[in-house]
């Protein structure tokens, strides 16, 4: 994925070239790490409306995004099955630690569910990224067509996260704050391994 490419997802670094290129040799991982991705968005927006029930459009906004990533854990899991291949457990999401690291701790509860908010929209524009390099590169048809219309579905995640933090702090604290951690996601994803059986 080029660099323009990349940036149209606000995204500083683009993904290394020679995780694509070693995607089609360790499928069976990568759809197990894909899974527990899934399972994991579903259960950080379940964990949000859990913190924060009085935020109604936050819950509102939510709650159909929650069925729809336990879907996309669902179909991911049938096509695990579909290929003959194992549901491995579930491994160290080094990407999504370093990023909820970058949360700040004992301020004011809004400016933690803006960062909370925002790290959201990095997961999903990193995703939807990725999700696109599968679509153009992948030999497999079905998955070629599974990860074009997921890219689609994290992209309108990824905006729906930062209009949400933007309609609880002001919308320059907000750029500010997503500015910031773009260039902290981009250290993140240069420090990291080259893993082809995960997913981020």
């Amino acid at each position: 994925m080029t660099t323009e490419k990349a940036t149209i997802l606000k995204l500083q670094l683009p993904t290394d070239p020679r995780w694509v290129r070693l995607v089609d040799e360790n499928l069976e991982e990568i759809l197990t790490d894909h899974a527990y991705c899934e399972q994991k968005a579903a259960s950080s927006c379940i964990s949000l409306i859990i913190q924060f029930p009085e935020r109604q459009e936050l819950v509102d906004v939510l709650t159909p995004i929650v069925a729809e990533e336990w879907e996309h854990f669902q179909r991911v899991i049938a096509l695990i099955r579909k290929r003959g291949f194992q549901f491995g457990r579930k491994r160290t999401d080094e990407y999504a630690v370093a990023l909820g690291k970058l949360e700040r701790k004992g301020d004011k509860i809004e400016r933690q569910l803006m960062d909370k908010l925002l790290i959201n929209a990095l997961i999903e524009a990193r995703s939807c990224e990725r999700f696109k390099i599968l679509w153009k590169n992948l030999q497999d048809e079905e998955l070629k067509q599974f990860y074009y219309e997921l890219m689609a579905s994290e992209a309108g995640h990824y905006v729906t996260f930062v209009k949400l933090a933007k309609a609880y702090m002001p919308e320059e604290t907000v750029k500010a704050r997503w500015e910031e951690l773009l260039r902290q996601e981009a250290d993140i994803i240069a420090n990291l391994k080259v893993r082809p059986d995960r997913m981020h």
